[in-house]
């Protein structure tokens, strides 16, 4: 059994598996997995498409800091953010008060194998998108690269290999996780 002593908030891209891996690592560890996405869509009573579309991306964004902000200062959990929450300096502060950042690097030809064919994903629907992800990604990578801890992902590695792989992260810091 496993014991979290802060919440581990999954940082990075749409497309690089902040949730998917999340899942699993909770399971594996057999602790709480929260996703912010889902939660702000809970309590919006809308999907993040609609927010976008209804509201815009700076109603959305304020929601995110405050479901986010909610989220870390509950029972420590898995937390998948959304790919900008962490863009957001008021939220990269609460993580780094509450808990630790774990980015999961997806190299961009990956991320656009993952992404290109989903509609959920406002922030792609331009006349563009490949072009709209490489923009976002070259404008986030820097703040991404402060995150606590790094997760190259590769292309072949299993949902089971990348959440093995976060876990070994996180069991060689001696401030995350309890063993009883």
């Amino acid at each position: 059994m496993f014991e979290l002593n802060k919440t581990v908030a999954l940082v990075g891209m749409m497309g690089s598996g902040k949730s998917a891996i999340g899942k699993v690592v909770s399971s594996i560890l057999d602790v709480p997995f929260s996703d912010a996405d889902a939660e702000i869509e809970r309590a919006a009573k809308l999907s993040i498409r609609e927010i976008f579309e209804r509201h815009g991306e700076q109603f959305f964004r304020d929601k995110e800091d405050q479901v986010i902000k909610r989220l870390l200062q509950e029972k420590p959990c898995i937390l998948a953010t959304g790919g900008g929450a962490f863009i957001n300096k008021k939220i990269r502060t609460s993580i780094k008060g509450y808990g630790v950042s774990v980015w999961l690097n997806a190299d961009l030809e990956i991320l656009w194998h993952r992404v290109k064919n989903k509609k959920s994903r406002p922030l792609l629907q331009t006349d563009n998108p490949k072009e709209t992800l490489t923009n976002i990604y070259t404008d986030r990578f820097k703040t991404y690269s402060l995150a606590d801890v790094i997760i190259e992902s590769e292309n072949k590695s299993s949902l089971e290999e990348m959440a093995n792989l976060v876990i070994k992260s996180l069991l060689d810091r001696n401030d995350l996780i309890e063993r009883f």
